[in-house]
């Protein structure tokens, strides 16, 4: 028997720095309604999704900050999305800024979760692998200071039994990252599930700016067929603010194939009718980490080759 799981990949395009949360609320509605109307399972939103990419503006003021990040979730503002989930029987995930309280003190996390058919938040992930800077740097045209503005996440790279298989989160730049994917391959995950907001124009190095749809397709492909995973990458897109991000929205199968993609930079559903079985074919065979993999050699031959100085 397969395992199907149909996908919606819901790019978004541009939000304005004074698009009200209702306002993108009601964009989100309208994808998850056009992907239930297609028969999806599951939806997949960007990274911050609610909100502007506010880390490309510097604010010293904490409330300016604040104002940028979710409480609760969900919230008076987020929960017709839940509503809805429930209502169409549609599961979704979903990329904001984590506003919490732990540790006797108040957090900030680049934040994803998985919420099941039934409106339900199954599963939480903090975003690791944090990019840009921590101070502002005027010689740029714009800034990029989650450095600033979040806290390394702290819940490492769970995975969740949902919609009928082993799902795991991560969040743009932890795309870039074998770690990311290797780490939920040895927990067997079937599924990625991914936001991002990439900027085409890298300011410490413009040289790779031409590279940024071939970089972007590369990672998610290689890690989904070196973890025999499906892989969906979807993107915040278009020119926001004046700053021009990358779509490229896919969704890889397990074979590294992309099966699906968004062909605009604006609110678009790529889908794909993904079968969770197919993960066996690479994670019984060449995949097959108990048979194959050797790490308890990887230090030796490391230290063999003169890179780190033997124990």
């Amino acid at each position: 028997m397969t395992r199907i799981v149909t996908v919606g990949a819901a790019q978004l395009g541009p939000i304005a720095r004074t698009e009200s949360r209702a306002g993108v609320v009601n964009r989100l509605l309208a994808l998850l309604h056009q992907a239930k109307s297609n028969g999806c399972d599951l939806v997949v939103f960007p990274e911050l999704a609610l909100t502007t990419f506010f880390p490309r503006w510097y604010f010293e003021d904490q409330a300016d900050i604040d104002a940028w990040f979710e409480p609760r979730m969900p919230g008076p503002e987020t929960e017709p999305l839940f509503d809805a989930a429930r209502r169409l029987g549609i599961g979704f995930y979903l990329g904001y800024a984590e506003l919490a309280e732990e540790e006797g003190r108040t957090r900030h996390f680049n934040t994803s979760i998985l919420v099941d058919k039934a409106g339900v938040i199954v599963g939480k992930y903090r975003k690791v692998h944090l990019p840009g800077h921590a101070e502002h740097e005027p010689w740029r045209r714009f800034q990029h200071l989650e450095k600033r503005y979040f806290e390394t996440g702290n819940l490492g790279f769970p995975v969740t039994r949902a919609f009928g298989g082993i799902f795991g989160m991560c969040i743009c730049n932890d795309r870039r990252w074998p770690e990311t994917y290797r780490v939920m391959g040895l927990q067997g995950v079937e599924m990625v599930l991914l936001g991002y907001n990439t900027p085409v124009h890298n300011p410490p190095a413009p040289e790779h700016d031409a590279l940024g749809n071939f970089h972007n397709s590369l990672v998610m492909q290689s890690g989904a067929y070196q973890n025999g995973t499906w892989v969906v990458g979807v993107a915040k897109a278009g020119c926001e603010e004046g700053v021009d991000q990358i779509g490229n929205t896919i969704i890889v199968a397990p074979s590294g194939e992309i099966v699906a993609a968004c062909s605009t930079l604006g609110d678009e559903l790529a889908l794909a009718r993904c079968d969770l079985d197919l993960t066996r074919s690479f994670k019984t065979t060449v995949f097959d980490f108990a048979k194959h993999r050797e790490p308890q050699h990887y230090g030796l031959i490391v230290a063999r080759k003169g890179a780190i100085p033997p124990p």
